[in-house]
């Protein structure tokens, strides 16, 4: 079930947008200003951001910035007409696409819509060729094989879910039950043991030592992460 952050200071066009948004297949989240949007994507595993640009604390261009130092979601700018440079400025920094207020609601959803499918259905993140290659690890997605500097390793089907969320999203930290529910696709009851299980096994196959992990990572009392754009 695809996560949509809505992060605008008019808690109007918040709540509208959850309106225009209430596809029972979509779980909103809501922020109301830019340092807000930042934490909930840190916390929360979240597939697309609808961001205002003029905000107060952090305006959406900073929370942008930030947003792009650790994932590679689809981010859609809420503009005003009169703020054009901030749309170029959004787009080379990263973003994703712009809706220019007033906006239509049909225009906000197939905006929506069309960037999940390009993110969950085309890659998310994997180039054209389909391979994702972080330090030592190449992951294919498209022969579903793995590469631990040059060597072939053999996953299950669990192990090579986990380690693709987690280069797609490297630097992103995960909880177990975040990674349970994103993998397994269930609710996350009892998830801890079992994640920590695939974790170490996936360790002991694409880490030289496992005792020592380069690539994933724990973050004590948070969860998991895969270092982001290590240099061998």
């Amino acid at each position: 079930m695809p996560n949509i952050l809505i992060c605008d200071d008019e808690r109007d066009i918040v709540n509208a947008l959850k309106i225009y948004l209430s596809d029972p297949s979509y779980t909103v989240f809501e922020a109301y200003n830019g340092k807000e949007a930042v934490e909930t994507v840190s916390r929360e595993s979240i597939h697309l951001v609808l961001l205002d640009v003029m905000m107060p604390v952090m305006d959406g261009i900073k929370a942008l910035a930030k947003i792009r130092e650790q994932s590679n979601i689809p981010v859609i700018l809420l503009t005003a007409k009169s703020e054009d440079t901030d749309k170029i400025l959004g787009l080379n920094i990263g973003a994703d696409d712009y809706i220019t207020k007033p906006f239509s609601p049909l225009e906000v959803v197939a905006r929506v819509r069309s960037q999940l499918r390009r993110y969950l259905m085309l890659g998310s993140g994997i180039t054209e060729s389909g391979i994702t290659e972080i330090g030592g690890i190449e992951l294919d997605d498209n022969t579903k094989e793995v590469r631990a500097d040059g060597n072939a390793v053999s996953l299950t089907p669990k192990e090579f879910d986990i380690l693709r969320l987690m280069m797609l999203n490297a630097g992103k930290v995960f909880s177990p039950k975040e990674i349970y529910s994103e993998v397994w696709h269930e609710k996350p009851f009892g998830s801890e043991n079992t994640v920590a299980v695939h974790i170490r096994h996936l360790r002991e196959k694409i880490e030289i030592n496992p005792a020592e992990p380069r690539y994933i990572k724990v973050v004590f009392g948070q969860g998991y992460k895969f270092e982001k754009g290590r240099k061998e």
